[in-house]
């Protein structure tokens, strides 16, 4: 099965964050590491699952799994 892969700007757009917000809980160790598209500099990416499984997570500690 192929896995999308959601540039920072949709990640952002989706849980209703700033990019930066993102990339501030990356270095924190609060959110799923990016995957590198290239060398140093490059794009980054995250799998889809790795930003569900994320949510389910955080949605599980706060009571609110389903």
């Amino acid at each position: 099965m192929q896995q999308k892969l959601l540039s920072k700007a949709a990640v952002a757009e989706f849980l209703d964050l700033h990019p930066g917000s993102v990339m501030r809980l990356v270095r924190q160790g609060r959110f799923p590491q990016p995957l590198r598209t290239g060398d140093i500099g490059s794009a980054v990416r995250w799998r889809e699952q790795d930003i569900n499984d994320w949510i389910e997570e955080r949605a599980a500690h706060a009571g609110g799994a389903s």
